[in-house]
């Protein structure tokens, strides 16, 4: 029998453990769905499996109340035949701004001594003086290191600037040269082009990462096949398309067709296709419209990851009807920026600037501690000038780094921290700590007092599964099927989540319906509340049962009506009380850090004056209609 002969040999990557429900599903998939497959998805023959990086950090500790590391563990211990593969931001690791050296090796060795095989290291602007560090630790650790170029259109990228970044990239010691298409804006033409102008300069394999979200992904990573890419990026049908990638059955059946080595079998991919087709439907309240293919990511160049996560951002500030206008914004958030490619952590700095824009109805009225940082240069090199005026009301006077960010940054591993001395802290602990340390405090708290969700066993909400039409429970369906006949004596339990906020909830009871309201009894953490409603409304089943719903607390503070009054425009979580009562302060100074939307804000006093009344606390959840803070004026 004569052996078939192949044009060549073409890897797959399948993102549906990692990019695909974070761009579809505002990455909240718990971690028995993404091992509940391995004993098919582990024998298939991929590249490598995405298990790792990107928004999963930080929605496992800030969402799912899940420790990332024991899930970077568990999953290597379920996918043994397999090369894992991770996301890492560069010097922003898996978070937010740049950190110091020493984070940076220690955490591109634990990740590596954990199990993670490939490491696939970009910077959001390109900089790669911002990739260095961890490229050279992955290296050490011997393991594959995946450099990354992240694609973008502006008027200053070009394919010639991207053939000369690749090429510094293999300097660098890259063992693979990845093409990022983030935002899905990869036209297939421009693809083959690219990626032949790039065979021509460099040695390395290239790897091939596209989006639906336009419609041309599949199309394009044919073209970059044809072209002489080695690699490519799917996922499984049913997690696949919109913001998700190309489907993996459809791209293995049309190369093989085509006489290359694809040596994927359908067979077990169809059964893999099965099993997310059923996940999916659990996650159904956290998929928005915005999740779909739309062209208009031509213009807005919004990246697949981003879209599920903003939308759902947007959602939290109740200005889901702005979403529309947001989007606009971004491009001229951008251009204002100097172009920056829109990947984490920049789409997450523009995304949330243009959000604020939005929603305050004015331009740069509020500014979030990242755009600053942005401006001033502490994450790289902005590929293009930055909007002079928003230089100058920004920063004012003062100076723009030039040197490498992270130069600027004294060592974090070796400081004390006080605050994690009463937990039993491991090493890897201690780095979920210094990435994000408010989250992982609540982590710590929850998880030393026994209280995080245990995922293993069905939940106290599996009964409200089928009640949700529409992303809407009456409080008739409430009533009927919730509620005990007995006059609602057996309460019923479950977690509602507020702006990252988890509340224990116990329905104690139901009092007499009057002018179609009904009071309901809540016991919010242990404080018997009483709220009257027509409908729960957004109350509906997410990931691992939990409920995510409106606030139901009531709020003591009151309403901003005096000019001394300071309030957040958004609402969000207090990270930093910056003053105390009888402090002076002036117009403009910082007297808040609020988080909304991921990104810290600097709240301000709209008065000179001292500061009278304070209404919060560190850690407490506001909204936009309490004062957080009184300044009386100086001559009241």
């Amino acid at each position: 029998m004569e052996e078939k002969t192949y044009i060549r040999k073409i890897g797959v990557m399948e993102t549906v453990l990692r990019d695909a429900h974070q761009s579809l599903l505002a990455t909240r998939m718990i971690t028995p769905d993404i091992l509940g497959i391995a004993n098919v998805l582990d024998n298939i023959g991929f590249w490598s499996l995405e298990v790792w990086g990107g928004a999963t950090f930080d929605s496992c500790l800030r969402f799912l109340k899940e420790d990332p590391w024991e899930r970077l563990k568990r999953v290597r211990k379920a996918y043994k035949n397999s090369r894992l593969q991770m996301l890492l931001r560069g010097q922003n690791l898996v978070g937010y701004r740049h950190y110091a050296d020493d984070v940076v090796e220690k955490f591109v060795s634990l990740s590596a001594d954990n199990g993670i095989d490939v490491f696939r290291i970009f910077d959001s602007l390109n900089d790669f003086r911002n990739i260095r560090k961890a490229v050279e630790v992955a290296k050490k650790k011997k393991k594959i290191v995946e450099a990354t170029i992240c694609y973008t259109t502006s008027p200053v990228h070009t394919n010639e600037l991207f053939t000369q970044m690749a090429v510094e990239l293999e300097n660098i010691g890259a063992d693979t040269i990845c093409i990022k298409d983030m935002a899905g804006i990869l036209s297939p033409a421009n693809a083959y082009n690219l990626v032949s102008m790039i065979k021509k300069k460099v040695s390395l394999p290239i790897h091939v990462h596209s989006h639906s979200t336009s419609g041309f992904s599949s199309m394009s990573l044919l073209k970059a096949v044809e072209a002489g890419a080695d690699i490519i990026d799917t996922a499984i049908s049913s997690m696949s398309c919109g913001t998700s990638h190309p489907p993996t059955e459809s791209m293995v059946f049309t190369l093989s067709e085509m006489g290359y080595d694809v040596d994927l079998d359908l067979e077990k991919l169809k059964e893999v296709a099965d099993y997310f087709r059923v996940v999916r439907k659990r996650y159904a309240s956290l998929e928005s419209e915005y999740t779909n293919i739309n062209a208009d990511v031509i213009v807005t160049q919004v990246p697949g990851g981003m879209m599920s996560n903003l939308a759902n951002q947007i959602k939290e500030q109740n200005a889901l009807d702005k979403m529309e206008e947001v989007l606009y914004e971004v491009p001229q958030v951008r251009e204002d920026f100097g172009y920056p490619p829109l990947v984490t952590p920049s789409s997450q700095i523009v995304g949330t600037q243009a959000a604020l824009n939005v929603i305050t109805g004015e331009k740069y009225k509020v500014v979030t501690s990242e755009t600053k940082n942005y401006l001033k240069g502490y994450y790289g090199k902005a590929p293009h000038t930055i909007n002079p005026e928003l230089l100058k009301k920004v920063l004012g006077d003062e100076e723009v780094v030039t040197v490498r960010p992270a130069d600027l940054i004294e060592p974090e591993m070796s400081k004390e921290y006080k605050d994690i001395k009463e937990f039993d802290i491991s090493e890897e602990d201690l780095m979920s700590y210094v990435l994000f340390p408010n989250i992982a405090l609540e982590f710590f708290k929850a998880r030393k007092e026994g209280s995080l969700p245990d995922y293993s066993k069905p939940t106290d909400t599996d009964a409200l599964k089928n009640l949700s039409e529409e992303n809407n429970i009456s409080a008739e369906v409430l009533d009927s099927s919730i509620l005990a006949k007995d006059g609602g004596l057996a309460p019923s339990e479950f977690i509602v989540t507020v702006h990252g906020e988890s509340y224990k909830i116990k329905i104690a009871g139901a009092g007499h319906k009057s002018d179609q309201k009904r009071p309901f009894f809540l016991n919010v953490d242990g404080t018997l509340e009483e709220v009257v409603i027509e409908s729960l409304t957004e109350i509906v089943p997410s990931a691992g049962g939990e409920i995510v719903g409106e606030s139901i607390a009531r709020s003591k503070r009151p309403s901003p009506k005096r000019e001394g009054d300071v309030y957040a425009p958004m609402p969000g979580r207090i990270t930093k009380v910056m003053v105390k009562a009888g402090d002076s302060v002036k117009a403009g100074d910082t007297v808040l850090i609020v988080e909304a939307m991921k990104m810290e804000n600097e709240i301000h006093t709209p008065i000179d004056g001292t500061v009278q009344e304070i209404y919060i606390k560190e850690g407490d959840s506001v909204n936009p209609d309490e004062t957080l803070i009184y300044v009386e004026a100086c001559n009241a």
